[in-house]
């Protein structure tokens, strides 16, 4: 398969490495230097340009390109390249965008940018650095489709609220699946008729307002992470503080800038907005770090002072912390150091494209269990099994022992259920016993 690349940054760079032993890769860059240096790096060739003009593409071979996908710095380059793409032929296209309206607008309006799939930075950003804050209860905990989809595994208690129910009577949630119990080494994949016993470890897929409320519902008085400082006001700051709230919970953040700091104490309705400058190295001690359960560090490029605030806020007795790293290289360095977790949101945005890039398009995505169940997630193709068919129906041709946990569509949330009807690019959260994974692949 042909595959151009635009961009030839840390993001374009890890997706030509991990594509050119089994593709055809050609790389474009208006920095000549760098795209040079790629040529002897990597069996690729190499173009330099403005990767949204006619001209750099066909010089690079569009017309017979199977993917072109933009991943310059530039949201507005990468959205023209792909337009300018399908204007000169019939190529799948990829964007990587880093500000969230451009994924609202794809999300909601079919065919817009001419963007076959579009992979938002923030948004993989913001789902890593949240990650399981708000759910205490939580045994297990992975997002999935770019932080649309998320998984838990809890323990049913004695007194859980829904012990003794069937799985039936159990969902009460608009976009949430019961698809496996462990119970005493065994792997269930539960009916509606299937009936919740103490000791079993219920794993639920689903959009992630859902997740947590189920976990709320399990746990409403376990503590968990409640008092959550997010230091930084930039996109990823406000989107994760945004998210938080969804969850219920009341985050403070600290912005430097006045103006900024204003614009989002008047968009974040329960969190709490300072204008401060976190960098101030008695901060951190004024802050009574020993009472913030989770801090996140989120300064707009800048990994350094990440860092420093993280460590910082450790030294200062905050139980855990989260920076955002702008330089892949630097993720073991920043976790070796001290930082709890480390989040790079090049790496997750190069993970993300190479996924779709993939033939198979299907990756092992999370163990159950020890091993005794395996979570996929596979984007649907026009000659899968289940597309164009009702889940219903397409089940029958898969393994017994499979369960459609959740489904994507161009980024938004699919709620599975028995009549809805998978179409090709698809994306499906897909779990199944360990034993028939392999066949259940070959079969999708």
């Amino acid at each position: 398969m042909r595959v151009i690349i635009a961009g030839a940054g840390q993001v374009g760079t890890r997706v030509a490495a991990a594509l050119d032993t089994n593709h055809d890769i050609v790389m474009i860059d208006v920095n000549t230097d760098r795209i040079d240096r790629l040529r002897y790096d990597l069996d690729v060739l190499t173009v330099p340009g403005d990767s949204s003009a006619i001209e750099t593409l066909r010089e690079a071979g569009i017309e017979d390109a199977d993917i072109l996908i933009a991943s310059t710095d530039s949201d507005e380059i990468n959205i023209i390249t792909c337009g300018t793409a399908k204007a000169l032929t019939d190529v799948t296209t990829v964007a990587r965008v880093k500000d969230l309206k451009y994924i609202d607008t794809w999300d909601q309006a079919e065919n817009v940018f001419d963007v076959d799939f579009m992979v938002g930075s923030n948004l993989l950003t913001v789902a890593a650095a949240a990650g399981g804050i708000g759910l205490p209860a939580a045994q297990n905990f992975d997002v999935f489709a770019g932080g649309t989809v998320q998984m838990a595994e809890f323990e049913i208690k004695p007194d859980s609220p829904i012990l003794g129910q069937t799985i039936s009577e159990a969902d009460a949630y608009d976009a949430l699946t019961f698809a496996v119990i462990f119970r005493n080494g065994a792997t269930i994949f539960p009916t509606g008729k299937t009936r919740i016993q103490p000791g079993d470890d219920v794993v639920v897929t689903g959009r992630p307002d859902s997740v947590h409320s189920f976990g709320t519902e399990l746990a409403p008085r376990k503590t968990g992470p409640q008092n959550v400082l997010i230091i930084g006001g930039s996109d990823t700051g406000y989107h994760t503080a945004r998210l938080l709230e969804e969850r219920g919970l009341s985050p403070h953040l600290i912005e430097t800038d006045a103006d900024r700091a204003r614009e989002l104490s008047e968009r974040l309705s329960a969190t709490t907005v300072r204008n401060k400058d976190p960098t101030d190295r008695d901060f951190l001690e004024n802050e009574r770090m020993a009472d913030v359960d989770v801090v996140v560090a989120a300064l707009a490029h800048d990994s350094e002072e990440n860092l420093l605030a993280a460590l910082r806020a450790k030294r200062e007795g905050a139980d855990q912390s989260v920076a955002i790293v702008d330089h892949g290289e630097y993720v073991d360095l920043f976790e070796d150091a001290g930082v709890d977790i480390a989040v790079n949101p090049r790496r997750a945005t190069a993970r993300e494209i190479i996924e779709f890039v993939r033939d198979q398009d299907t990756q092992n995505v999370a163990l159950l269990e020890d091993n005794q169940a395996e979570v996929i997630e596979i984007r649907i193709d026009t000659d899968s099994v289940l597309a164009g068919r009702p889940i219903s129906e397409a089940v029958d041709d898969l393994p017994e022992d499979v369960v459609i946990g959740a489904l994507t569509r161009n980024g938004s949330y699919r709620m599975p259920r028995g009549d809805t009807v998978i179409e090709p690019g698809d994306h499906a959260v897909i779990l199944a016993d360990s034993d028939i994974v392999e066949d259940t692949i070959e079969r999708l």
